[in-house]
């Protein structure tokens, strides 16, 4: 055998695994050099796959779950100019978001409604960059859809001392590069309520024994407290007045333009008040001249209109309070010991 031959051999030997057959490992290198243009499209396929995976499934679902942690303050509500069928709203409310992605949200309309029930209105919510704090602002007439549903909810503010206000709607979230991912928006906020107007009071009043042209025959200043974040224009505010616990009506007492601001309210009042009956109610049941009143409302008139929301509300109760009727009469002359009471 020639030298050649022996060398051809010996590289024929390295070749050759230990079993006489080729290597797993050495198959697989001449796999991969024959398919690596195939193993490079999967790769591919995959990445993409992934991308997408991310992008309109793991991003829309990442931004339903921001949006469901976000939060919604309302700092301040006045509705203003009210009909039968509308109300001008200026709404300030705070978002506040605590994922560390900071996208922007189309503007969207919302329905308004108690946490629970059939929406009432409907509002246009403005374009919301959704920073950690962000704040925005509803300025626009609002049209009342549905007055029972309205109804309802001025009844639960003014007897609750809270409600939950539900703001719901559908929009589109951009941020960065990502697809547009559209969510729906569905809070149930908690505020504070009128409370049944808990400490309402007659602060002081004056009798007049010849009345005025319209019929007022009595005056005074009325103390509402207003715990809510909301100013509401309700227009002129009747109430009718009866003896406590009794059907006995003695008169109306009206408020002026009414509007009440967050905090305290003091306002002047206007009253006509069956005077003849009152002082027979003192002398024979009431002599010591302090006279127990309950207070319902009546009617309310805004721009020679009648609001049923306020109405509604306002007659769901009934304020109790007690008046000094017999010093309020012998300031005018009137003394209930001399006619046959007792001394105020």
């Amino acid at each position: 055998m020639s030298w050649r031959g022996k060398a051809e051999d010996m590289g024929h030997v390295e070749e050759i695994g230990p079993s006489g057959k080729h290597g797993f490992g050495l198959k697989l290198k001449a796999h991969l050099r024959r398919f690596w243009w195939l193993y490079l499209i999967l790769f591919v396929a995959c990445t993409l796959i992934l991308v997408f995976c991310l992008l309109y499934v793991a991003f829309p679902h990442i931004s339903q779950h921001n949006i469901n942690d976000s939060t919604l303050t309302i700092q301040s509500l006045v509705l203003l100019n009210p009909t039968p069928d509308s109300f001008h709203l200026v709404q300030t409310s705070v978002v506040g978001n605590g994922s560390p992605y900071h996208p922007n949200m189309d503007a969207f309309n919302a329905s308004l409604s108690l946490d629970g029930a059939a929406p009432y209105a409907y509002v246009e919510i403005p374009q919301i960059h959704a920073t950690a704090q962000a704040t925005t602002v509803v300025d626009q007439d609002v049209k009342i859809t549905d007055l029972d549903a309205f109804n309802a909810y001025n009844v639960a503010v003014l007897q609750n001392e809270n409600v939950k206000l539900k703001v719901k709607g559908r929009t589109a979230l951009h941020e960065m590069g990502f697809p547009t991912a559209t969510v729906n928006y569905d809070k149930s906020v908690t505020m504070k309520g009128l409370n049944k107007l808990t400490g309402f009071n007659v602060t002081n009043f004056s009798i007049e024994l010849t009345p005025e042209a319209d019929g007022t025959n009595m005056i005074g200043t009325v103390y509402i407290p207003n715990p809510t974040v909301m100013t509401i224009s309700m227009g002129n505010v009747t109430f009718n007045n009866y003896i406590a616990n009794t059907p006995t009506f003695i008169g109306t007492t009206t408020l002026t333009n009414l509007t009440l601001h967050p905090g305290n309210n003091t306002l002047p009042m206007r009253s006509q008040i069956n005077q003849s009956l009152v002082i027979t109610q003192l002398l024979s049941t009431f002599k010591d001249g302090m006279l127990p009143i309950d207070i319902v409302g009546n009617s309310s008139i805004y721009n020679g209109q009648h609001l049923p929301y306020v109405e509604e509300a306002f007659k769901s109760v009934t304020q109790h309070i007690t008046l000094n009727a017999g010093a309020a009469l012998k300031a005018v002359g009137f003394d209930l010991s001399k006619a046959g009471g007792s001394p105020p």
